[in-house]
């Protein structure tokens, strides 16, 4: 088998990787974020205005910076809560993030606070042998053991290096001690053989920029696969001031620089003018001052500096487009809302303000034409939901800047008797009583916000009295319904039936996982006569409440689905019999042949439970699987196919992009603990239900078997049939699990206060799949090694998402046991509201909502399955065996029943 050569390139990364191969052209490394550079940037983060610094961050990589340089030494600031505050904010913004980051400090802690919270491989910049070779090597280590490459400065104990000959020596000294001591590889290690200003009017000065060029020809000689760089703008600091003359320095000492091999520069991307482009007497002014000829007594010298007085200055060249800033503010708002920009949003959200006649007509106005823009684009596939969200961000922070105005001028109304006028539509959304999950519900919420809609959105677990009270009280025009377990199904029956009862008016919407078109006709449109809508995903709801809501469309629209609602009923009602069912009794015969007479059972490494305390996210992330996240969004396609779609790609890819920058913040701050807990006991079973022993306890576990009559060799499966029956002599086991994400509240808590939705639902979608990836973590690790059944199984991520491993991990509630009540016995089996605080709801639902449970089972025959619908004998043979009444199994069986 032939190895892999690994070529000796720097390797760096932000969320994209950044190899820099000798064929590389000079890598740009941005430098206005740096507070002893900048003034505009240091303003920022000593007024801490954090998020406004991002903005310039955000432009040097749009002007094409490769690699950004942070820098926060400032003797007015805390430089370690700075560059802390600063990069960990930088994480979460994905188009900057992308880029590797440069921890630029004179002071190592400042570096050290840095490297604690970049993601990818990262620069730091720099050490040097100032205060000697033992404290160089203990923070060369320190580096080497984050990842980071390193800059390093031409400076030891006597001082900086300023001649060709001092910073070869230093470079060449500190190249040995990294290589042979600390064990760097000579790639990772980056020269900074010092930048100084020239045309000082000071004759030593004038060779800076030889030396440093020259330095660098040799060190590339002497120690090829080290890199050089170093801080271009030193170069023409006698110049501050004069931009124009700056830049054309910059491109001149860059052009011999490069020639000689300077690989990297901290330098401003968008003030490089083209070397050939500038004027050619000014060229080669520069020429002479860099290059220090025709500079006796500094004549070259002094020709630049009478040259720049001549020349007034351009300014700051902006290389990126913003030329949609010159438009009316209405312009400037719809564009800032069609592609997410918050950058400008308070301001221009403030003009209007002052333009138009009222706060509320802001709101009415511009705002509302943009979001009518970003519908019709959402409605016409032409923006997807990530974007639509990222819209609704900047659309509340724009309302949050009216707000204000808007209550002061309803105070002064109300002060003078005026009437209130009426405002936009009113739509109560709510997760019905018991059911905890409501993604798709704050989607929803989202989508409707974008399109106008005053939204009432009362939260998760809400009692059926609190929605139609509110709704009566606030005069809602609309109450939207979700649910994502099937008690949820019952609970919106309930919910119709009282609305008949109050006599109310307002059509009701249904949506949620568990819900269908069939359901919402056959169960809940009959209980309720003002019209029952049933909303398949977020962006049918704007269509659904636009018809609703309008005088002109809203009596045929619902005509219209009562007529299809009917028909799905009558249909459903009068339906021939196409499938034939096995008496219980017979479909009991027709069990699995497990062959329990040559099965041998595995004994687990122990029984009763194991808990785990705070599971390491970092070990979870490899077990995601993607495609349910991207369906959350409304995307459908495999991963990672769905990255490279003709339709979606190019937002799913951003979409990708934010989830695992923000996985990389949860990981790394710790937003999420992680807590499970398994267990094994001795485990016999008996027709359909499955004795367990936990100590000197008895617990019996009733499952549900197949009725539907099946081809001859086909048995009537029952998860009973993959544990050991009583008299079969095996002894066997079945296992349980429970796991569950802790501390998303708080983080929720503060997304909504800087209403930002976008990543709100992020975290709880990111939230819900490391769940599941935990779930399938402790399922590998029981496998192979807590049950050790499938001790030698070698599956990939992608074999684990399609169930290809041996054994199962069914789940109450679920297709395979759709009763929700056995979660009662399983949770009681594994103390799991004790240990790892997951409390069950009245409707059986998990809280917190990013929580999974289940079996184990390990017969290698065992699979998933649907039990499908059973009949009347079964349903009382299963109410006698629970100890339920006729009508208590009907509620909890109701999805299985005839």
């Amino acid at each position: 088998m032939s190895s892999i050569t690994i070529k000796p390139y720097l390797r760096l990364s932000g969320l994209e990787p950044l190899v820099i191969r000798p064929e590389t052209n000079f890598v740009n490394v941005g430098e206005r974020t740096n507070v002893t550079g900048s003034k505009k940037f240091a303003r920022l983060i000593r007024d801490n205005q954090y998020e406004e610094a991002l903005s310039v961050a955000r432009q040097q990589v749009e002007n094409g910076a490769q690699i950004l340089d942070v820098n926060m030494d400032d003797a007015m600031l805390d430089g370690v809560k700075a560059m802390t505050t600063f990069l960990n904010l930088l994480q979460s913004e994905p188009d900057i993030a992308r880029i590797p980051i440069m921890i630029d400090s004179s002071k190592f802690e400042i570096i050290e606070a840095g490297l604690k919270c970049v993601q990818g491989r990262c620069i730091v910049n720099s050490i040097s042998m100032k205060e000697g070779e033992e404290k160089f090597i203990e923070q060369a280590f320190t580096c080497k053991a984050y990842g980071a490459a390193v800059i390093v400065m031409a400076f030891d104990e006597i001082g900086q290096a300023d001649t060709k000959e001092r910073k070869v020596e230093i470079c060449k000294r500190a190249y040995q001690i990294l290589t042979e001591k600390v064990g760097f590889d000579p790639q990772d290690i980056i020269f900074d053989p010092n930048i100084f200003a020239i045309a000082t009017g000071i004759e030593e000065h004038n060779n800076y920029a030889v030396d440093f060029i020259e330095a660098t020809r040799e060190i590339k000689q002497l120690m090829p696969l080290a890199k050089v760089s170093g801080g271009v703008s030193n170069v023409s600091f006698s110049f501050r001031g004069n931009d124009h003359v700056r830049e054309a320095i910059h491109s001149v000492f860059l052009f011999h620089a490069i020639h000689a091999g300077m690989d990297m520069g901290i330098v401003n991307a968008g003030q490089l003018v083209v070397y050939d482009e500038i004027e050619p007497t000014l060229k080669q002014l520069c020429e002479d001052v860099i290059l220090n000829r025709n500079n006796d007594n500094n004549e070259a010298t002094e020709k630049l500096i009478a040259f720049a007085e001549t020349v007034k200055s351009k300014g700051k060249v902006e290389v990126k487009d913003e030329a949609w800033r010159n438009d009316s503010v209405e312009k400037r708002l719809a564009h800032s809302l069609i592609n997410g920009i918050t950058d400008y949003i308070e301001a221009d959200t403030e003009e209007a303000r002052q333009k138009y006649p009222t706060p509320l007509s802001v709101i009415e106005g511009p705002l509302m034409d943009g979001m009518g823009i970003v519908g019709d684009l959402f409605g016409a596939g032409k923006m997807f939901l990530p974007q639509v969200v990222k819209s609704a961000r900047v659309m509340k922070k724009s309302v949050a800047v009216l707000t204000p105005y808007i209550e002061k001028e309803k105070e002064e109304r109300k002060k003078a008797g005026a009437a209130e006028a009426a405002g936009a539509a009113k739509i109560l959304l709510a997760t019905v009583k018991g059911d905890v999950h409501d993604i798709g519900k704050n989607i929803v919420s989202v989508v409707l916000g974008c399109n106008g809609y005053d939204i009432i959105d009362l939260g998760v677990m809400v009692p059926a009295d609190k929605i139609l009270e509110t709704a009566q009280r606030e005069k809602v025009d609309m109450i939207g319904l979700s649910g994502l377990i099937t008690p949820s199904l019952d609970e919106m029956v309930h919910i119709a039936k009282e609305m008949k009862r109050r006599e109310m008016k307002q059509p009701l919407l249904i949506g949620g996982a568990t819900t269908s078109r069939i359901h919402t006709a056959v169960k809940i449109a009959p209980e309720y006569e003002e019209g029952v809508v049933h909303v398949l995903d977020a962006s049918r709801s704007v269509t659904v409440a636009g018809s609703l809501l309008s005088k002109e469309q809203k009596t045929d629209f619902l005509q219209n689905i009562r007529a299809e609602y009917i028909s799905l009923k009558e249909n459903f009602d009068n339906k021939k019999p196409v499938k034939h069912y096995l008496s219980y009794a017979d479909a009991l015969q027709n069990k699995v042949a497990a062959g329990w007479d040559k099965h041998t059972t595995q004994t687990p490494q122990f029984t009763g439970t194991k808990l785990f305390e705070d599971f390491d996210l970092a070990e979870l992330r490899p077990f995601i699987d993607w495609k349910p996240f991207f369906i959350a969004w409304e995307m459908h396609g495999n991963f990672p196919e769905i990255l490279t779609d003709t339709v979606v790609g190019k937002e799913a890819t951003k979409l990708y992009n934010d989830a695992n920058q923000l996985i990389d913040i949860i990981i790394r701050e710790k937003w999420l603990k992680a807590k499970g807990t398994i267990g094994f006991w001795e485990a016999a079973s008996h027709e359909d239900d499955v004795a367990v022993t936990n100590g000197s306890e008895k617990t019996t576990l009733s499952f549900l078997r197949q009725q539907i009559k099946k081809a001859a060799d086909q048995p009537n499966l029952s998860l009973a049939d993959f544990i050991a029956p009583a008299d079969s002599g095996k002894k066997d086991f079945i296992g349980a699990f429970a796991v569950t994400l802790h501390g998303i509240e708080e983080h929720i808590k503060r997304f909504e206060a800087a209403h930002d939705d976008y990543n709100k639902i992020m975290l709880q979608a990111l939230a819900d799949r490391f769940a599941e990836a935990f779930a399938e973590a402790l399922h590998l690790k029981v496998r192979k090694e807590y049950w050790g059944y499938d001790k030698d199984e070698q599956l990939s991520n992608e074999d684990l998402i399609k169930e290809k491993y041996t054994g199962i991990r069914p789940a109450p509630g679920y297709p395979a046991c759709p009763d929700h009540t056995e979660k009662y016995k399983l949770f009681s089996l594994l103390n799991a509201t004790e240990t790892i605080g997951i409390q069950l709801t009245e409707s059986l639902a998990m809280y917190p909502a990013s929580s999974v449970c289940g079996w184990y089972f390990s017969h290698p025959r065992s699979q998933y399955f649907g039990v499908g619908k059973i009949q009347r004998d079964q349903l009382e043979n299963y109410a006698a065996r629970k100890g339920f009444t006729i009508a208590e199994a009907e509620k909890w069986l109701s999805p299985v029943l005839e």
